[in-house]
């Protein structure tokens, strides 16, 4: 099959094309700026909010795993209008597969509520389409919750909970997707273990051999309530392999 891999730079995007590399399948890949090392693949610059290049990387393409994203800047641009232009490419396409986060339709976060609009777009669209959504990836909750210590202290919101799981896990996952027809919305891909990031914390402290301490202040609002109540975790039985205590001990 031929498969394009959008968003080839970001997270997802680069350990979908590490797994690819060795694959049969003949493999495209488009971004607005050209990865390094990618003898295995044939790159197509593209920009998903100005159309350019979008023809040119969907020519001849079979099957789409669409990683690319925006979580910080411009996602209102990215996530929902540069998708639906991308969407309006694809007539020929015979499987679209559309990575997305467990729980975004509870959780009042605007990125999430930007991913949710996406789904619609794509449900609403005649695209043979497949929504695979995961849990958060160890390495968001490494670099954003637990990146820096303050005063030898890592301060945490309160009780929350997270299901995190391993990009790579995530990315066989969508690759044996787009061995199969298109399924509309999966089941939820969720890390093998749920902890309080307490103990993600205390963890990280152990494996690095840190001095630092952590400290819980509960906080307030619709946001807390959400990843308090559990709506970013699932309880289905499609899981990963890769635990957090093992990420961490592989990024030393």
């Amino acid at each position: 099959m031929r498969i394009l891999v959008t968003g080839s730079t970001g997270q997802l995007g680069s350990a979908l094309l590490n797994q690819l590399k060795d694959s049969d399948n003949q493999v495209k890949i488009t971004s607005r700026r050209k990865p390094e090392g990618i003898s295995h693949f044939e790159w197509v610059y593209s920009d998903l909010l100005s159309g350019e290049g979008l023809d040119e990387a969907v020519r001849d393409i079979d099957i789409i795993i669409h990683a690319a994203t925006s979580p910080i800047k411009n996602s209102k641009n990215i996530e929902v209008i540069g998708l639906g232009n991308f969407l309006s490419k694809l007539k020929h396409i015979k499987h679209f597969i559309y990575p997305s986060i467990v729980g975004i339709e509870k959780i009042p976060w605007k990125y999430y509520k930007l991913k949710y609009e996406a789904e619609e777009l794509l449900r609403n669209s005649s695209i043979p389409f497949t929504i695979a959504r995961a849990t958060q990836f160890h390495g968001f909750i490494e670099n954003l919750l637990l990146s820096k210590p303050f005063f030898n202290r890592y301060i945490i919101p309160g009780s929350i909970k997270f299901q995190s799981v391993d990009v790579n896990d995530f990315a066989k996952h969508l690759i044996d997707l787009s061995k199969m027809g298109p399924q509309g919305r999966t089941e939820d891909f969720g890390g093998p273990e749920i902890m309080t990031l307490k103990e993600m914390a205390e963890l990280k402290i152990k494996v690095n051999n840190e001095t630092n301490k952590v400290l819980s202040i509960p906080l307030r609002g619709k946001l807390y309530k959400s990843f308090l109540n559990g709506n970013n975790t699932t309880f289905n039985h499609n899981l990963g392999e890769t635990t957090f205590v093992q990420f961490l001990i592989n990024q030393k």
